[in-house]
């Protein structure tokens, strides 16, 4: 089997062998060693502690090297690396996140000022090694001001990274507080570079094309394996593909995760190394769709929200809306699961009410207050979607949203969690003039293909007329 399946893959031996300690990587167009850890995990799998006393594992490897690979006989000296990715990673979300982190001065303190982020450092395993192996992270010395004054560096380095991200902001040089992007990258626990290319690159005339090349950019797809012989099946997948790639680069970790989930949203079957991959993206794209909503609903962009939930039901549910139409002559047992998955699908009827409809008044707030009851057919919970082509279990996500469809205005946005029954309430400010609008509200599933034109009075069209504000106002 090839290297990577060594995490995917449970099977043990007595014996195991391992044909060379090196991979190609099309990004470097050079042969690298594998990782330690997947070494490890490769001579775990010389293991079967019910059938066998002992177990054996053969390592073949460049004859120059084979001294090196000995201290997998031996406890290695570890050391810790945080890359500048990582760093404003960790950072931004201990600026963003409203959850307690340990600081020296502090326990339960989250990272607030340049000296929190600096305390936040000495409790990692990086500051242990700073005194261990000072050349490996090129410090002059061991001493207090020399670990000081790195880790000062280090902190205003990253720190610089994340206010040019827009996801802190920095006040007298000292104190940190979080921007918008940056509390959506901790909360969805993504990259700030990330976020930060969601932002500028989105606009509210972004279509279907452009964002899944948005998407397939994070920074959380950098890292996906391109393999020897993988430029050319990757080529091939490319061609069928329903939006085209403008001058694809074959070795681009990006270009394949685009691949890979146009390939998911079309049925095309991938197998082998590129099935897992494939399992990463999607495992990636769920978390990414809910953050880039986020960054969209900041903008106030009504069809592309629309738009970015539909790409999360079609990433759940491996469909575009082409396969939907010609799925008309069906087996029996495409039958059966037809009916599996219409018992699992929702069935929610929809409510509203304005508060205080009778004296809304422009350039005010208004409150729209939903409620949401779930027929459950006799069952007792909702239980996961029924999404067999996901690569694991999945619990519904819902989106209530409220807009103007005639100027493309998203007034409100709220994520819901629903089982059987739930009240929500949406705010949103009412037209500076009064006048006669008429708004839309959406009731859109994340997993689900067109549950929102299934669920009973799910667009409803109000129409209310705003009076002039009043003196005392």
């Amino acid at each position: 089997m090839s290297s990577a399946l060594c995490w995917g893959v449970p099977l043990s031996a007595h014996s195991v062998f391992v044909m060379g300690t090196q991979y190609y990587d099309g990004r470097e167009n050079a042969h690298t060693d594998y990782p330690v850890t997947d070494l490890l995990q490769m001579m775990g799998h010389a293991s079967r502690p019910l059938l066998d006393n002992s177990s054996k594992c053969v390592i073949l490897c460049h004859a120059p090297r084979k001294e090196y690979y000995k201290f997998l006989y031996e406890a290695p000296a570890q050391q810790h690396q945080m890359l500048p990715l990582q760093k404003s990673h960790r950072f931004g979300t201990a600026a963003a996140s409203q959850n307690k982190l340990p600081t020296s001065s502090s326990p339960l303190r989250i990272i607030e000022n340049k000296q929190d982020a600096v305390d936040y450092l000495t409790w990692t395993f990086m500051y242990r090694r700073l005194t261990q192996n000072p050349n490996y992270y090129n410090l002059q010395g061991v001493s207090h001001r020399h670990l000081s004054d790195h880790l000062s560096e280090l902190v205003e380095n990253t720190l610089n990274d994340l206010e040019a991200s827009k996801c802190i902001t920095t006040e007298d040089g000292m104190d940190l507080s979080p921007l918008n992007l940056g509390m959506i990258a901790s909360y969805y626990y993504i990259s700030c570079t990330t976020i930060e290319r969601f932002s500028s690159c989105l606009t509210s005339k972004t279509k279907m094309k452009g964002l899944l090349e948005i998407l397939a950019s994070a920074s959380e797809y950098a890292n996906l394996p391109i393999r020897p012989g993988e430029e050319e099946v990757l080529r091939r997948l490319i061609n069928h593909q329903r939006f085209s790639f403008e001058n694809p680069r074959f070795t681009d970790p990006h270009v394949k995760a685009n691949a890979l989930l146009q390939a998911h949203f079309s049925r095309q079957h991938v197998g082998g190394n590129l099935s897992l991959d494939q399992r990463e993206v999607l495992l990636y794209a769920t978390r990414l769709l809910q953050a880039m909503v986020d960054v969209i609903s900041s903008n106030g962009w009504l069809t592309l929200a629309l738009l970015a939930i539909e790409v999360s039901q079609m990433v759940t549910q491996e469909m575009e809306d082409d396969e939907r139409r010609e799925l008309l002559q069906m087996s029996d047992l495409q039958l059966v699961d037809i009916a599996k998955f219409c018992n699992r699908f929702p069935n929610i009827d929809l409510s509203y009410e304005l508060i205080d409809s009778e004296n809304m008044r422009a350039g005010e707030h208004v409150t729209l207050q939903v409620t949401l009851e779930r027929d459950l057919e006799g069952k007792t919970e909702v239980g996961p979607v029924d999404a067999p082509r996901y690569p694991k279990a999945k619990d519904e996500g819902w989106w209530l949203v409220v807009g103007d469809t005639k100027s493309n205005q998203l007034l409100a946005i709220k994520r819901v969690s629903l089982q059987r029954k739930a009240k929500v309430k949406l705010e949103f400010a009412a037209p500076t003039e009064a006048a006669e609008k008429t708004y839309t509200s959406y009731f859109m599933c994340d997993s689900y293909l067109a549950a929102e034109k299934t669920v009973a009075e799910s667009k409803l069209i109000f129409v209310y007329f705003f009076h002039e504000p009043t003196v005392d106002h």
